[in-house]
């Protein structure tokens, strides 16, 4: 029978149905206002594509920051915990997980198990994260999905002096004003990105394989800039974003297989 990993986000909700080491489904929610209702509907969402009841699921294990709020966890694991395990399921060579999210970023050092050796988080701002590249693309007018794109056009790049988001704004419309390409300016913001999260990674010491995960993995323009950045190949699994409800799923599996 089933075990679930359920990771809620500040922008969105992941589950992750598992039966003995193997993934059955997955299912990534927007998380909305209210992260107790995203919770559910997620689950059930996974829960009736794979032809499960609630009454199927033998353990559940809830991350994120919004786990508090998920009333039918059996237990409710840091998000540090669970990317490292989620990481080392999709590749058990990585050694440093960057997770960058809705909201905030963490760098997490990890040994041969996928266990947590060291870490380091930004969750005190918007910078660097999928937010504050959401701020940017409206200010330079384009979709999110296309800043990748427009930044792969650039000649330049463009200076950002400030990581912090409202700033950032300010300053990239003040440099639309100066009528420089938006194709420069994006490639500037995803390089910002970056010097931010390079400096993150070098706190926890740089250990080679290193994995992006969290939504902004899906932005090329970002990973291109972090593989410069650090030298080296970033290894981009096929769906980043599940990677915390994955480890979630994984050690439910482990806590249902130590009360047996």
């Amino acid at each position: 029978m089933p075990v679930a990993g359920i990771d809620i986000g500040s922008l969105t909700a992941e589950v992750v149905l598992m039966d003995q080491g193997k993934i059955l489904h997955s299912v990534i929610l927007p998380t909305g206002a209210n992260s107790k209702v995203a919770a559910e509907k997620a689950m059930e969402e996974a829960l009736k594509a794979a032809g499960f009841n609630r009454s199927d699921l033998e353990y559940v294990v809830a991350t994120g920051y919004g786990r508090v709020s998920v009333d039918f966890a059996n237990k409710k694991i840091t998000e540090i915990t669970c990317h490292g395990r989620g990481a080392h399921y999709l590749n058990p060579s990585v050694r440093t997980v960057i997770d960058i999210g809705g909201q905030d970023s963490k760098v997490i050092l990890v040994n041969d198990k996928g266990r947590a050796l060291d870490f380091t988080m930004n969750d005190k701002c918007a910078a660097g994260t999928g937010r504050f590249l959401e701020v940017m693309a409206q200010a330079l007018e384009v979709e999110l999905g296309q800043l990748a794109e427009l930044s792969s056009r650039a000649k330049n790049a463009v200076s950002i002096s400030s990581m912090c988001t409202v700033f950032a704004e300010s300053e990239v419309v003040s440099l639309i004003a100066q009528g420089l390409p938006s194709e420069d300016i994006a490639r500037g913001l995803h390089q910002s990105i970056a010097d931010r999260t390079s400096g993150m990674v070098h706190r926890v010491g740089l250990t080679e394989p290193v994995m992006i995960t969290g939504g902004v993995a899906k932005n090329g323009a970002v990973v291109q800039a972090l593989n410069e950045k650090l030298k080296t190949k970033i290894i981009v699994p096929p769906e980043p974003q599940i990677a915390g409800a994955l480890g979630a799923a994984m050690l439910a599996q482990e806590e249902l297989d130590g009360s047996k």
